[in-house]
């Protein structure tokens, strides 16, 4: 815009009776973090509101709007990186930390013989805005977060175009396979029996205009991806249409792979087949007799990665990864996970209310190829606890990418066990107990709930699994190992080592109590409990320190006859 275009646009603004979700006015005052939250905030409001632009003025003051003047000047400030070392130019820090980054400019001019500054914000168009990983909304002339207000969320997502509804101008039926459109036939026939005989008359184009494969004979993005010649993926160009299986040994060395392009209706089976699907044996004599399975439920796997393929954001030009290893496999897609955690999904019943692809999730759920929108993902863990086996991990610590890993063995016979002999456990039970066996970190209010039903016992953060549960499945030696013996046993036995070959060192301490600590304890919080043994006899009067800080000698107090340590609760 020219000067006078802006003049006038400012003209406007200062009309408006006051600041609104799209419209920002301040006076002289700058803070970067503050500056970046208000263009996430009006970004976002823009969308919601429909408007093309929203506005954030410098140099016009709040409620009169009359004309203060502003010295900021971005072109010219700088900001420091996150270690305090460096400094960025104040647009592009900005564009560093908005993602996504949908676009501002930046208008510096004279009005009324003053100098202002005007952003011009482009508004949120297929997610929200976010800074520095927080998305912000204006409510009224305030900002807040946005994740206070779901609903207003949901409408931000759902004002997205569907990339995978739009029509390829270039594409023709003879871009697709016809192996496909036959399996995609059947597929259609088998969810939706009652059209079956009136499914046969049509010819192939109807078909996918029924299925919405096309429009009005026109090719959609969904109709190359799940039909589609393996030559015609050239035409979703710039988006990535490929699925990559890869085989890993231990030490994550690569052994094996394959690339599968579309048509993905049929290629997933192909993906399915390099699966090494083993037949393990499972509970080795112990109370319940051994068992023989295959390492995976086919339809889990079907499952992940069908739901890889219809939430993928192919739009970040990624592929779908389906990486084997020998303890389990791992299915990863490009793009956010739109519920925001994985609880969420599993303990509603309703369907999830937003989708990345929605032509491309209701096609696939027409097709037979996804059960049904939104109860997959709480399927697949119901699935692996039928089976006994650990519940699917999903990893959501990548904020472009969603990672869910299925493991091919039982990690820890004493849940598998506990399963099987309890099968009244509600899922969101067996999640906690899930996470115990994975040595994954509890809240407290989840360590509570799982104390409360006598389920596992231990001091928070040291959860494990609680004794009586272990009894009843046999393994009460296990469970002492991971609970750990009273205070009282390892302080006697600091202080017979200490009578009979004072002066020891720390190192000769930690020989004698390493591997007589609880077993669910690691390396470094084992030497933090025998940090903690020391220094409380040391308090006690009953050791000291006759070497240094970094090397110390421990010898017992003379005068202080040899008794045994107090008991103590479990550390």
């Amino acid at each position: 815009m020219n000067t006078q275009e802006l003049i006038a646009l400012l003209d406007r603004l200062r009309a408006e009776p006051r600041e609104s979700e799209g419209l920002e006015f301040k006076t002289n005052h700058f803070e970067p973090h503050v500056l970046g939250a208000y263009l996430s905030a009006l970004a976002n409001s823009a969308c919601l509101l429909g408007k093309p632009r929203a506005y954030l003025v410098f140099g016009i003051e709040d409620g009169s709007h009359a004309v203060a003047g502003t010295a900021f000047d971005p072109a010219a400030e700088t900001v420091k990186g996150k270690d305090g070392r460096g400094n960025q130019l104040l647009p592009l820090w900005l564009s560093l930390h908005l993602h996504p980054n949908t676009g501002y400019e930046i208008h510096p001019f004279v009005y009324q013989g003053k100098r202002v500054v005007l952003f011009e914000i482009q508004p949120a168009y297929d997610r929200p805005v976010k800074f520095d990983g927080t998305a912000y909304i204006r409510d009224g002339s305030s900002k807040t977060e946005l994740s206070r207000y779901p609903e207003k969320e949901r409408q931000i997502w759902n004002r997205r175009l569907d990339w995978s509804a739009e029509v390829c101008a270039r594409a023709t039926l003879d871009d697709l396979d016809p192996a496909a459109i036959a399996k995609a036939r059947e597929e259609y026939k088998t969810k939706f029996p009652a059209k079956a005989a009136e499914a046969d008359g049509w010819d192939d184009i109807v078909f996918l205009n029924k299925t919405k494969l096309a429009s009005r004979g026109g090719l959609t993005h969904a109709a190359l991806l799940l039909l589609g010649r393996e030559e015609s993926s050239t035409l979703l160009a710039p988006a990535v249409a490929r699925m990559s299986w890869i085989l890993k040994n231990d030490r994550n060395e690569e052994l094996d792979y394959e690339h599968f392009s579309p048509p993905f209706l049929l290629n997933v089976d192909r993906v399915l087949a390099r699966i090494r699907n083993l037949t393990v044996r499972e509970l080795p004599d112990g109370t319940l007799f051994p068992v023989e399975m295959s390492q995976y439920d086919p339809w889990v796997i079907r499952e992940a990665l069908h739901n890889c393929i219809a939430h993928q954001d192919y739009g970040l030009r990624g592929r779908i990864n389906i990486v084997e290893t020998p303890g389990g496999l791992i299915l990863s897609n490009v793009g956010t996970f739109l519920p925001g955690n994985v609880e969420a999904v599993i303990h509603q019943d309703a369907p999830l209310e937003i989708y990345r692809n929605p032509l491309l999730a209701e096609v696939m759920v027409n097709l037979n190829m996804i059960d049904t929108q939104g109860g997959g993902i709480k399927r697949m863990f119901q699935k692996q606890r039928s089976r006994f086996f650990p519940l699917p991990d999903y990893d959501l610590s990548d904020p472009e990418r969603v990672k869910v890993e299925i493991q091919g063995r039982i990690l820890d016979e004493r849940y598998t066990r506990l399963l099987m002999v309890h099968t009244e456990l509600d899922l969101s039970t067996i999640m906690l107990l899930d996470k115990v066996q994975k040595r994954r970190p509890l809240t407290p209010e989840e360590h509570r709930r799982l104390k409360v039903r006598k389920l596992a016992e231990g001091r928070y953060p040291h959860t494990v699994v609680a004794g009586k549960v272990a009894a009843a499945v046999g393994e009460k030696a296990r469970h002492i190992r991971d609970r750990g013996l009273e205070s009282r046993y390892y302080r006697d036995l600091i202080l017979e080592l200490i009578k009979k070959h004072q002066p020891v060192t720390r190192d000769d301490i930690n020989r004698l109590l390493l591997d007589k600590l609880p077993e669910v304890l690691d390396d470094a919080q084992k030497r933090n409990r025998i940090h903690y043994l020391l220094g409380k006899l040391a308090t006690e009067g009953r050791i000291r320190n006759e070497g240094s800080r970094k090397f110390p000698r421990w010898v017992l107090i003379k005068g202080q006859p040899f008794i045994s340590g107090k008991s103590g609760d479990h550390q």
